[in-house]
């Protein structure tokens, strides 16, 4: 019983981690009072906020290796140390009218760290839910989705009655508490653990349909590196971010010229975008247990290909609402299957380094997906041909993911 609780544990501390750092997605909360206080231009604001994303997948790559190294739990207090410093340095910066501090602070500093917390956890709840990994990673990635849905509002309750800098130092002290208690839960089971006999049948129909993870391949990162496998995944995440976060960035303007939707109805939808992103992680990769990664990436195109094409022809506020969060549940959902996934078709000897490699398309996608979608509607006045052309690309990571799948099904040949 005692073992069945601790991994339970390890999940939480693991969601607690996560969320504090899904956190930094508050930053458009500080636009408005940012200009009104100090006159600083929203590029500027947003400037922290781009290299903070950007910096969140090649610091994950970079500090990989390192992350395998010192473990889960020194890596978490790490991670404290340098992402709860730039938010109290931004927040420095915001009090002493320092803009180039509020940048480098929130976007470098707290960008490292976002980095090195966003992989240190993922290895060690992996090892605690072996026959349940989809849902475990699905879980955790979860609980970076839906930061910004704890925090938000916490964060404009706080600055109806304090100055913006106290709340900054405020949140900064709560995020590192909360990493701080996660990383004393967050370690790694014993050598000969193993789930307890209650869990068998899960086990069983896990390992049928995921039979080469962890058995037929266990790569270096180096290794990893050689194989189309990481390619195949590399172009899925970095396309399928571009389309999910393209969508995202233009749901409210894109709702109301479509569909006729009022601007309090479009921001209805854009709140139910972040929850549906949150879910996405959870259920999908959860599904996928049953389904297996490879087959449930097929699915995720498959079904964003088809939303696509409908969105684009769109004119009901009922269809437009489903089919886009349609999509976004299944973006949320190619991040909650990412570790396992990694687990499956490379094992476990370097997840964190491999999975901080495959990050980095999310983070150059971040760039590119909302500038894509913003010159194209610009292009083109309207926002169909927009729309066609993410189905395209759709299409394109559709053929991609049966490469992907033909991949797993030769892994699982060769370990037979």
């Amino acid at each position: 019983m005692q073992k069945r609780q601790n991994r339970w544990l390890v999940a939480v501390g693991t969601v607690g981690v996560q969320v504090s750092l899904g956190a930094i997605y508050i930053f458009s909360a500080l636009i408005l009072p940012l200009d009104e206080l100090h006159g600083w231009a929203k590029s500027d604001v947003t400037l922290a906020f781009s290299l903070a994303v950007l910096l969140l997948g090649f610091s994950a790559a970079f500090f990989g290796p390192m992350v395998e190294r010192i473990g889960s739990q020194k890596a978490i207090r790490l991670s404290a140390a340098l992402y709860t410093s730039g938010i109290a340095g931004a927040g420095l910066g915001i009090h002493l009218g320092i803009l180039p501090l509020f940048i480098i602070s929130y976007g470098v500093i707290g960008g490292i760290g976002l980095g090195i917390g966003y992989i240190a956890p993922i290895p060690t709840v992996l090892k605690w839910f072996p026959d349940k990994r989809g849902m475990a990673s699905g879980m955790a990635v979860m609980g970076f989705g839906f930061g910004s849905l704890v925090f938000g509002p916490v964060m404009v309750a706080m600055m109806k009655f304090l100055p913006v800098w106290t709340v900054i130092y405020a949140l900064a002290g709560i995020y590192g508490t909360i990493l701080i208690l996660a990383s004393y839960v967050v370690k790694p089971p014993p050598e000969d653990w193993s789930p307890a006999p209650g869990t068998a049948s899960a086990q069983s129909r896990e390992a049928e349909a995921q039979k080469p993870a962890g058995m037929a391949v266990d790569l270096t990162a180096k290794e990893a590196l050689r194989t189309p496998r990481f390619y195949y995944l590399w172009l899925m995440i970095f396309m399928g971010t571009c389309v999910g976060l393209g969508i995202i960035s233009v749901a409210s303007p894109m709702a109301q010229e479509m569909t006729g939707m009022t601007a309090l109805q479009a921001a209805g939808l854009v709140g139910m975008i972040g929850l549906f992103n949150g879910i996405g992680r959870f259920f999908w990769a959860s599904v996928s247990d049953y389904t297996g990664r490879a087959t449930a990436y097929t699915i995720f195109f498959a079904l964003q290909f088809g939303a696509c094409l409908l969105l684009a022809q769109a004119t009901s506020q009922a269809v437009f609402y489903v089919l886009v969060l349609l999509v976004i549940s299944c973006y949320g959902g190619i991040f909650g299957c990412l570790p396992a996934i990694i687990s499956d078709i490379f094992g476990a000897r370097q997840l964190a380094t491999i999975w901080g490699y495959a990050f980095t398309a999310y983070s150059i996608a971040g760039f590119v997906g909302p500038t894509m979608v913003t010159q194209l509607v610009a292009h083109t006045g309207n926002y169909t041909l927009t729309l066609y052309i993410m189905a395209g690309a759709m299409a394109a990571m559709l053929a991609v993911s049966l490469l992907m799948l033909a991949a797993v099904r030769r892994l699982r040949r060769e370990s037979e």
